[in-house]
């Protein structure tokens, strides 16, 4: 799979923020990510797991999520869920990303594609230690 920039989307409708304080970027088009399947991170009431942090997927967090009851590497084609890979980003809950700092295998993040509401439960300073540079 391609890490593919979504296409325009209801994020910039929005005036959704990332964690720096700017327009919040797009996380992912291939596969198709975030709570409503646009490609951001956003979120809202809605989305009570907060699916806010973009992260480049590993091996070693796929099994940190699999173990915590969250298999996101294996296909469930009912869902239209490819299933991940090493390298594919995928919105993550906070919680989830924290929980992986704080056991030592947090996935890196795109900090343009966190949403800001992501700060209410992560410091800034963790997740830049993570941080990588978007490449589309």
């Amino acid at each position: 799979m391609t890490n593919q920039p979504a296409p325009a989307s209801s994020a910039e409708n929005t005036n959704a923020k990332n964690v720096l304080g700017e327009p919040l970027q797009s996380c992912c088009f291939a596969p198709i990510t975030g709570f409503y399947r646009d490609g951001y991170c956003r979120t809202d009431k809605y989305d009570i797991g907060e699916h806010t942090v973009c992260t480049q997927m590993t091996e070693t967090f796929l099994n940190f999520s699999k173990q915590a009851g969250n298999d996101l590497s294996t296909p469930r084609p009912e869902f239209g869920f490819p299933g991940l890979n090493a390298g594919d980003r995928w919105c993550v809950c906070a919680l989830r990303w924290l929980e992986a700092y704080e056991a030592g295998c947090a996935p890196p993040v795109i900090l343009a594609a966190c949403d800001a509401s992501v700060l209410d439960s992560i410091p800034l300073s963790a997740l830049q230690a993570h941080a990588i540079k978007a490449t589309h």
